[in-house]
């Protein structure tokens, strides 16, 4: 399992677009990817999900990763959200 914290800076949060590219980018690798939000979960492949986390700007969020190449999808999803939010 490998995990990070991302705190967003992207004034209007994890909206529409942000969330639908970081979809697409999980659905690239073979393991499991969660995305925490305090006490809530959501699977990173479903974009309801992650908007139902209602993510906004300033709020740390905490990435897992697990199974096969999680080490793989942990760095790439990081310097991802480091890109585009």
């Amino acid at each position: 399992m490998q995990k990070f914290t991302f705190t967003v800076t992207d004034p209007e949060g994890f909206h529409a677009r942000p969330a639908g590219m970081f979809v697409k980018e999980a659905k690239k690798y073979p393991c499991t990817v969660t995305v925490e939000k305090g006490n809530k979960r959501a699977d990173a492949r479903k974009m309801f999900g992650l908007m139902g986390l209602g993510i906004k700007g300033g709020e740390t969020i905490t990435v897992i990763t697990e199974g096969e190449q999680e080490e793989t999808a942990a760095a790439e999803l990081e310097a991802f959200l480091q890109a585009n939010l």
